[in-house]
């Protein structure tokens, strides 16, 4: 079978990954078919770099993408994409619905961020409170 997983670069505690495609047999790190693009995620947002015309190739091929790598596919908008193609929609009306779901899904990162500090401070209050009441 194929499959669409991450190979795994960088150094130590700080990886980066390719987007490869191949035979699911092979170790993680092993000789692949084709390589479709990078995944870095040390920045802020994650650097996402996929070649949509490939990844669809390899998609109507059969090929199975892991999770993470379904995930990477939604987010760049080509798994939409792939389905509006089958829904017989035109490239223009295509390519307008995955700018517009790139930039749902950029703003869905930044308010879920935004959520995180706000849990993270809550949580460092009650515990200064806690501490508080004990004490006195």
């Amino acid at each position: 079978m194929v499959k669409i997983r991450l190979r795994r670069k960088g150094k130590k505690h700080y990886p980066v990954y390719d987007i490869v495609v191949v035979d699911s047999r092979v170790k993680r790190d092993g000789k692949y078919i084709e390589r479709l693009g990078y995944y870095d995620p040390n920045t802020q947002p994650s650097t996402i770099k996929i070649e949509s015309e490939r990844a669809l190739f390899w998609l109507d091929q059969g090929a199975q993408p892991t999770e993470t790598v379904r995930n990477l596919l939604s987010y760049e908008g080509i798994l939409l994409a792939r389905h509006l193609r089958f829904k017989g929609k035109t490239e223009e009306e295509i390519a307008e619905m995955v700018q517009k779901h790139k930039e749902i899904v950029l703003a869905r990162y930044w308010r879920r961020k935004e959520l995180r500090k706000k849990r993270e401070e809550a949580k460092k209050k009650a515990k200064e409170k806690e501490t508080q009441e004990q004490s006195a």
